[in-house]
């Protein structure tokens, strides 16, 4: 089997003793939302950082990012910040870092330009020391404009929406974008690292690794205002393997002269595939049970918070996946670092298209002069996650039958592999296309070779390719079954990727049912007014999960699933309306059984379970018995309102009919925050009946009041809901909501209160 190691390096945080490591400067930044692309505003709002404009304001239907893009604002905006450095010695330096802004973004320090970066999707960093005052009196804009539409396929967001740091560099220092750790499972670490020597003298000093109670170091001389690259290796004994079930990790600290420069988390792993054996992690065969997630995080639109970063892979990870595609562009730092810490296994995707557009201001006109300084971008910052197993360099390119595109995928690949050969390349190659023969040479090109939705193509592309290994890099989610049992028929086969594992904003329509008085079709360049959102997630944008999302867990997982059994009841067709599925959609399933006014008439329920019988009771009636078949079975009945419950091998799921709201129950997403002014909070809202029974068809108005925090959002799953979710009142959907809190810094105790009409209130203290 191919072999492949790898480690990770995390987020740097500041201490006060290392002052050259880096600070996260979110704090303290000021905006300006100003169309007039070449002047400074006047007049400047004060915001924190991540900041995303877009989401500020409800979508509206006249939007020049249209469909794609959710409706929501776009423009030009400024951002400011007031820096007062200290005096820098001979060959310091000052480097701000930015994780991602969403784009084309200008960086000025006291009014000189200082840096541009095009893509909004790729970290850079700025060199700030040539133009700062000697005073330490500066001051740092950032111009950002998305003003171009259309440039892209999904919600994008408009700014700084990812971290910030400011590194303050020795004249002496490790190079902190270009620091490698390679790990072999027998202990053996390498480090190669570049050493810069700002300094107008040469210099011969002493880098030092320490790492899981070993250390390591080296002289190095460097010629002055050079650099020079370092290699050292150490040996752990017996370390512990980083895998999805024990995410082991451990910290390197590298010094320079006895001065800690960086400090990096990382983690022991192996990868292996091949046709005949399929994948495998640390020598066990693994299958993969992917999901396809967009950058987003829902109400906060793509701000990218690192406590919502954890807590969107969590929800992956609590769904049954094992791996996460990151469609169709490169993901923050702290969603790479919440996947190392959690066990979640990720493909590192650059782009959505190459030179050909699908949306005339997309990245198309920049990846000539940009693509393989981006993709390495991406792989500098990246390549020592351990939760990385392989890189993507595109998904459905629009130029796929010109054969140059071959030339494409081996120079992004040849990027590739210059800074990183410890992992795969892959790539999402187009779906739907008939004539599929004609891409072997570009599929020759690739590692691992990704399927878009057209994974049955696998029995003859395999009698043609022997030893070509796949993956389906997309599929429909009713297909779930389907493509479990093609995974683990065909060793060939190594995974499948649901399109998605998470509801995102943008791609408007995708995945959502049609009731007759709906907009029809699907598609993301056709307007679905007033969805403003893909519906096709197994979780939805507020994190609840779906039906489906206990399905697939079932299928994939078996007995270690989350629920043995689930219990959801189909709504019937005609009920609100005639139901129309796409393909991207399910039959709109629920977890209630509320059907006021269809007395009498039939239902359908679905049980999915690990167990071979289910056993369906309604009011402690027996109504049948039936054989699971592909992890489920289906009962139609006459609905009465009451208790029904499935039972299956001793496991239970029931659905009560609830009364009227009664009382609200809120919950936290944790027990205690940070105070640093960088968390936040997630409270899941759901309106139950006097006996605590969800209200599941509820759709209440609800107020939010929040003393000590700030309340950054609140609203529902819903995609056609336009109201605003920056209003402290909103109305429930399926008889929940949610709520999302900022932790100010120094925050000594946040109360959130969760009100209804004529409902009981729910209070809710948040602990530091």
């Amino acid at each position: 089997m191919k072999r492949f190691t790898t480690l990770l390096s995390a987020i740097i945080v500041a201490t006060a003793a290392n002052a050259q490591l880096a600070n996260n400067i979110n704090l303290g930044w000021q905006f300006a939302l100003n169309n007039d692309t070449a002047n400074v505003p006047t007049s400047w709002q004060n915001v924190d950082l991540p900041h995303d404009w877009s989401i500020l304001k409800p979508p509206f239907q006249s939007a020049p990012s249209g469909n794609e893009n959710g409706y929501f604002e776009t423009g030009v905006a400024w951002y400011k910040q007031n820096l007062k450095v200290p005096k820098l010695n001979e060959g310091e330096r000052l480097i701000m870092e930015f994780d991602g802004v969403y784009h084309h973004a200008t960086v000025f320090v006291n009014g000189k330009r200082a840096a541009w970066h095009g893509y909004g999707y790729t970290p850079f960093s700025v060199d700030i020391t040539p133009f700062l005052n000697p005073t330490g009196d500066n001051v740092v804009t950032v111009r950002v404009n998305n003003a171009n539409q259309k440039n892209s396929r999904w919600y994008s967001g408009s700014g700084i929406y990812r971290n910030v740091n400011l590194r303050k560099l020795p004249a002496v220092s490790v190079k902190p974008t270009d620091v490698q750790i390679i790990a072999l499972e027998n202990g053996k670490v390498t480090i190669n690292a570049i050493v810069e020597n700002n300094s107008n003298q040469k210099r011969t000093v002493n880098v030092k690794v320490a790492a899981g109670g070993v250390e390591t170091s080296k002289s190095v001389e460097i010629n002055a205002k050079s650099n020079v690259k370092a290699a050292l290796e150490l040996k752990i004994s017996n370390p512990k393997l980083w895998s999805n079930d024990s995410p082991n990790l451990y910290e390197a600290e590298i010094s320079v002269d006895q001065t800690l420069n960086l400090k990096q988390t990382f983690g022991f792993r192996t990868i292996a595939y091949n046709a005949e054996q399929g994948f495998a992690l640390n020598g066990k065969n693994v299958l993969i049970n992917g999901a396809c997630v967009h950058h987003d995080n829902g109400l906060l639109g793509a701000s990218s918070y690192d406590a919502a970063e954890f807590r969107k892979v969590k929800l992956m990870k609590d769904a049954g996946f094992n791996l996460i595609r990151t469609s169709h562009n490169p993901p923050s730092e702290g969603f790479l670092n919440a996947c190392d810490q959690l066990g979640m296994m990720v493909i590192d995707e650059a782009f959505d298209g190459w030179r050909t557009e699908k949306n005339p201001f997309d990245y198309s006109i920049l990846f000539d002069s940009l693509a393989t300084d981006d993709v390495k971008r991406m792989v500098l910052r990246d390549r020592n996650h351990p939760c990385i197993v392989a890189w993507s360099i595109g998904n459905e390119i629009i130029e796929r039958k010109d054969i140059r595109c071959v030339y494409t995928a081996r120079m992004l690949k040849k990027a590739i592999l210059e800074e990183d050969n410890t992992r795969p390349v892959t790539e999402a190659l187009c779906a739907w296309d008939r004539d599929w023969e004609i891409y072997d040479p570009h599929a020759e090109a690739l590692d691992i070779v990704g399927y878009n939705y057209m994974i049955f193509k696998h029995k003859t592309d395999h009698e043609r390719d022997p030893k070509r290994v796949m993956w389906q890099t997309e599929s429909y989610p009713r297909d779930a079954y389907r493509n479990y049992e093609t995974v683990a028929n065909n060793s060939y086969v190594i995974g499948d990727m649901v399109w998605t594992g998470l509801d995102y904003l943008g791609e408007s329509g995708i995945g959502g049912w049609r009731y007759k008085a709906w907009p029809q079709g699907e598609s993301w360049q056709n307007p679905q007014w007033p969805w403003h959102g893909a519906y096709c997630g197994d979780v939805d944008i507020t994190g609840f999960r779906k039906p489906i999302s206990y399905y697939r867990d079932i299928i994939w997982n078996g007995s270690k699933a989350s629920s043995k059994i689930h219990l959801a009841a189909c709504e019937p067709n005609g009920y609100v309306d005639s139901i129309k599925t796409t393909m991207w959609s399910t039959w709109p399933t629920w977890d209630s059984w509320n059907w006021e006014g269809w007395e009498g008439k039939p239902i359908d329920v679905e049980v999915y379970s690990v167990g071979k019988t289910v056993k369906l009771y309604l009011n402690n009636q027996l109504i049948g018995e039936k054989p699971v078949e592909q992890c489920k079975a289906t009962f139609t009945l006459n609905y009465q309102p009451g208790t029904l419950k499935a039972e299956s091998d001793g496991a239970t799921s029931t659905l009560i009919t609830a009364g009227k709201p009664a009382k609200i129950a809120a919950k936290a997403d944790r027990k205690s925050y940070k105070t640093d002014g960088n968390d936040v909070a997630f409270i899941d809202i759901t309106l139950t009946d006097k006996q605590g029974n969800p209200c599941a068809m509820s759709q209440d108005e609800i107020t939010v009041d929040v003393k000590g925090g700030v309340l950054l959002a609140l609203g529902t799953g819903d995609l056609r809901d336009c109201a605003n979710t920056r209003d402290n009142t909103h109305n429930a959907w399926h008889g929940r909501a949610q709520a999302i809190v900022r932790i100010p810094k120094g925050a000594k105790g946040i109360t959130v209160t969760v009100k209804g009409k004529g409902i009981a209130p729910a209070v809710l203290k948040l602990q530091n």
